[in-house]
């Protein structure tokens, strides 16, 4: 988690959330509680949401701007701050002010990086001392992806629910294109309508395939070939994720796959002209759902 600044004598501070592409996502099977055990390649992106922190008044405030999101409960930011003073039994008082910037329901886990940072920044706010497992258990109990956005990793092999965290080498090579639709989807909706079928899996004959640890050294084309499992579920639903992924690949890309739940498709483009030009095409017909970017390494 990058913290950007720090002012009033330790009594604020400000953070970067990033975006998160799944370079491959795979999922195993349902656990009996209703979550899905999955293994998946995450891999951190220069796509930020800002957080800014101030220990203020007696309760969580949240103001935000930018993509529309609720400033309330409903919001992951104020249960993770709601959350972390409940764990350490500090007494609440916090304006939080969030600048969205990542696609909400976009697949990119732009809500868990929040979260995240939330957690980060308050432990460092208020000199709580918790340690990474215990922020990552209060995160777990927010969201799946809360725990990688803790580590101070670039990309990271996710097993479990997604809490189990193995860290990786970056992707650094390569330019990133993000193309999202403009519409939501959501991720419970996603898992549920999965179908555990090897016949409904068009990667499976990838399954056995072993990952390097050095991940710098596998071919993009791998990511591809082991691809996400969620896309059969949300291409059926909604068919211009696949005509995305279609034009990604005529552009140049060396890999196209959708990122978590969808909508966003990710391209990955060796070349930074080639990247530019396609960038230049999807953002005649998507505008500002449409984002370049590079690996982020904190």
């Amino acid at each position: 988690m990058k913290q950007t600044s720090q002012t009033d004598k330790s009594q604020s501070l400000t953070l970067k959330a990033p975006a998160k592409i799944n370079l491959f996502l795979k999922i195993l099977n349902r656990r009996s509680d209703g979550y899905h055990e999955i293994e998946s390649l995450m891999q951190k992106i220069t796509l930020f949401d800002l957080l800014h922190l101030s220990r203020q008044g007696d309760s969580v405030s949240l103001s935000c701007n930018g993509r529309p999101v609720p400033e309330n409960r409903e919001n992951l930011v104020y249960r993770a701050a709601r959350a972390f003073f409940s764990a350490t039994g500090i007494t609440p008082g916090v304006q939080i002010i969030l600048e969205k910037k990542i696609p909400v329901a976009a697949g990119l886990g732009g809500g868990s990086s929040d979260a995240a940072a939330v957690l980060y920044g308050l432990n460092r706010l208020l000199s709580a001392d918790l340690g990474l497992e215990s922020l990552m258990d209060i995160g777990l109990q927010l969201g799946a992806d809360v725990p990688f956005f803790l580590q101070d990793c670039s990309g990271a092999v996710a097993t479990g629910i997604g809490e189990c965290i193995r860290k990786v080498k970056s992707i650094r090579d390569y330019w990133i294109l993000l193309v999202n639709p403009g519409f939501e989807v959501s991720t419970k909706w996603a898992y549920e309508n999965f179908p555990l079928t090897s016949s409904a899996n068009p990667y499976i004959l990838a399954r056995g395939r072993e990952m390097d640890r050095n991940l710098n050294t596998v071919p993009p084309g791998l990511f591809e070939e082991l691809g996400n499992d969620l896309e059969v579920v949300t291409i059926n639903r909604y068919p211009e994720i696949g005509d995305i992924k279609k034009e990604l690949k005529k552009a140049g890309a060396v890999t196209a796959l959708m990122s978590g739940s969808g909508p966003t498709v990710f391209g990955l483009f060796s070349g930074k002209k080639q990247a530019q030009r396609s960038f230049e095409q999807f953002a005649k017909e998507y505008g500002d759902n449409v984002f370049l970017v590079r690996p982020y390494i904190p």
